[in-house]
């Protein structure tokens, strides 16, 4: 743990935080796309363009009657996708999912994989297309390719133990342990570049055997039958489980016999839950898996590896690369919206894109059930495009965002606004109902589908549990009795949830945010500060304050005293404190480790802390010890904020976990957004401070 007390770097001039909040503001602003919303930036993913390539390669020597125009575009596409993946290999050999993440077992394998054929586009082109492409870029085989693998190949070696179809099949599932979701693709993809042994037989022999004929089954089954995969795996459980049995069939004659029999049905359930895009999920990755496999089984000219490919070829970068999705539009409008609306007149900062980004933000809910996991009307996803699936950390901020515009001051009442203010509360409360229905039975909120099994995305987790309490408690005071008395109960199940996973030390660990200097790659400073807010927003609720059983002064306590401690002694956060960090980074300078998106949500949560702090202590009692630390880790962690800006004017982002911090990723938008909604907590905070003194000097005058 650094020292829990730190002085306040406040800076120079009496300006320089409004200079720092205008400039931030203004960079959140003009990051809009020509339609008024954010759309963001994904990074570029070695994984995502590993899988491509396998997809693409395999859909060229597939497909003989292919367009030579088409043919000419895949081919293209393959040779600067290997060459962006040569060009940022580690130095220690292996691959990370992003240029700026450490090198991982599935990502390397996966590339390595990708690299793994010698024969080069102009063999493959002389030859129709029946040859593998993926050689060389300048189609022969060169010193510098094979001394690419060659260097793969040793870091695969230290990492699994050997190059033994065995030993790495054993490695991927120690990664992902009984979740299958993410291990059984990944050594589908090895098996079919021959990563696995030149046998064909015995390398499938290594992949499992999912149970794919379970997809014939009416949806309501699936929680009974626990599947092996997460909710939103479906196509994956289809495809991969397809070219398994095709590839190494049961030697149990009734068990292929079903599978037989079931396949066509299986298939129809595939293209029936394809989205128009041809992505599934928007998810390169997956579309990949899905392509490569359906291929390997034989029904290359099935109508979801078309779609699949050409979603694959309509989302490649110009820079040769793929990111891990299309985009989060949805997710960074809401969190913009919601970093904007701390301050008054926030929409009238969004100029005449105002009433159109309302507008927008409501379209995006879900009014019909979703084809895909059959999710009812009400939610929201992270995206607006045709893969998008209804989930419990986008339909929360949706909500938020709605109850901002619904108090906006000018906005009630306006004559040319575009969605009418008394139907935003329509909207939200069916989102409020859409969150109840999925509630497990722990009092958790899982991600996507209620009680499908133990599986992470599926089991309930402390930070969207967390955003959907704040959620309801947004909208609590304009639902009817009837929602509200469940409201009530849920709400109290949730935090009771919360309650429950609160570590010793006053932390919780996240699901969908990872850091990869922490143990486990866990991110406890994401997950206590997304939490924190919510037991702050509870202290709002009078009928949640009576309930001795949360204790919840004590629990905002624990948390502030974790955030305060975690604070690195330059200002920074990083994903946990230091004792947390894995060994090889425990030496490493803090200057390496802090990040703007863990800053900024660190002194949002302790920025708001402090603001419910200073109305009085008698409203919220708490030890004026622990306010003092927390008012000054505040200012030093903005103070960082602004040296690492350049006063609001360059934003960096990192690396984040995503999928329990087992797939990277990392967001342009996010070290903006997360820095404008900090530094608005703060601007509330000091004019609360100012307010205070001013009743104060009023009553000394007095």
């Amino acid at each position: 743990m650094n020292d829990p007390v730190l002085e306040p770097q406040r800076p120079e001039q009496p300006t320089s935080f409004d200079a720092l909040l205008a400039n931030a503001r203004q960079s959140l602003l003009e990051a809009r796309n020509a339609h008024g919303y954010w759309e963001g930036e994904l990074s570029s993913s070695a994984l995502s363009t590993a899988t491509a390539v396998c997809a693409l390669e395999a859909h060229l020597c597939d497909c003989r009657s292919l367009d030579a125009r088409i043919r000419e575009t895949i081919l293209d596409r393959i040779v600067r996708a290997r060459r962006w993946l040569i060009e940022n290999q580690n130095s220690d050999g292996g691959w990370g999912d992003t240029v700026k993440s450490m090198s991982n077992i599935s990502t390397t394998l996966l590339v390595w994989g990708a690299l793994s054929t010698l024969q080069g586009p102009e063999q493959a082109r002389a030859a129709g297309g029946s040859q593998a492409v993926l050689g060389e870029v300048s189609g022969e085989v060169s010193g510098e390719v094979s001394g690419e693998v060659s260097r793969a190949e040793a870091w695969i070696e230290q990492a699994a133990g050997s190059l033994a179809p065995e030993d790495i099949a054993r490695a991927v599932r120690a990664r992902y342990g009984k979740d299958q979701t993410f291990s059984v693709p990944i050594l589908m993809a090895l098996a079919s570049t021959r990563r696995l042994g030149e046998s064909a037989k015995q390398g499938w022999k290594l992949v499992p055997q999912l149970p794919f004929e379970l997809a014939a089954f009416p949806r309501s089954w699936f929680a009974a039958m626990k599947l092996p995969v997460v909710s939103y795996a479906l196509p994956a459980l289809i495809a991969i489980g397809l070219v398994r049995h095709r590839q190494a069939p049961s030697r149990n004659a009734l068990a292929r016999q079903i599978r037989n029999a079931t396949t066509p049905r299986c298939l129809r359930v595939l293209e029936s839950i394809q989205p128009q895009s041809g992505g599934f999920l928007e998810a390169i990755p997956l579309t990949s898996f899905v392509a490569i496999a359906l291929i390997g089984a034989g029904f290359g000219g099935h109508r979801a590896v078309d779609q699949g490919i050409a979603f694959l070829l309509d989302t490649f970068r110009s820079d040769g690369s793929w990111a891990i999705d299309t985009h989060l539009a949805t997710w960074v409008s809401t969190l913009s919206v919601n970093a904007l609306s701390h301050s008054s007149g926030w929409q009238d900062r969004l100029g005449s894109g105002e009433l159109s980004l309302k507008r927008w933000i409501c379209e995006q809910q879900y009014t019909r059930v979703h084809p895909f996991t059959n999710a009812a009307p009400g939610g929201w996803s992270w995206t607006p495009l045709s893969g998008g699936v209804p989930d419990a950390d986008d339909t929360p901020g949706a909500m938020l965002a709605l109850r901002a515009y619904y108090d906006a001051p000018d906005s009630q009442g306006s004559p040319d606004a575009i969605e009418r203010d008394e139907k935003l509360p329509k909207r939200a409360l069916a989102g409020a109902v859409w969150l109840l229905d999925l509630q497990n039975r722990d009092g958790g909120i899982p991600t996507f589908c209620k009680g499908w099994g133990t599986l992470p995305f599926d089991r309930s987790n402390p930070d969207i549990t967390a955003h959907a309490i704040r959620a309801w408690l947004a909208w609590f005071d304009l639902a009817d009795a009837n929602l509200q008395f469940r409201m009530r109960k849920s709400i109290l199940r949730a935090m009771g949830f919360l309650k429950r996973r609160q570590r010793l030390d006053g932390s919780w660990v996240p699901l969908w945010f990872g850091n990869q200097y922490v143990r486990d790659e866990e991110n406890p400073t994401y997950g206590t500060s997304r939490v924190l807010l919510a037991w702050l927003a509870a202290t709002e609720a009078p009928w949640l304050m009576q309930s001795s059983k949360l204790e919840v002064h004590s629990r905002i306590a624990m948390a502030a005293r974790w955030l305060v401690g975690a604070q690195q002694s330059d200002g920074s956060w990083t994903g946990s404190d230091r004792a947390s960090l894995q060994d090889q980074h425990q030496s490493e300078p803090i200057e390496a480790l802090g990040s703007l998106e863990e800053t900024a949500l660190a002194v949002e949560a302790l920025a708001d802390l402090c603001c419910r702090t200073s109305i009085g202590p008698g409203k919220f009692p708490c030890e004026p010890k622990l306010i003092e630390d927390c008012r000054k880790a505040v200012d030093v962690g903005v103070a960082w904020i602004a040296r690492r800006t350049k006063h609001g004017t360059e934003f960096a982002p990192s690396p984040i976990g995503f999928y329990f911090a087992k797939l990277w990723y990392f967001e342009k938008h996010y070290p903006i957004c997360y820095s404008v909604a900090a530094l608005e907590r703060v601007a509330v905070l000091e004019r609360l401070e100012a307010l205070v003194r001013l009743i104060q000097q009023m009553r000394d005058f007095e």
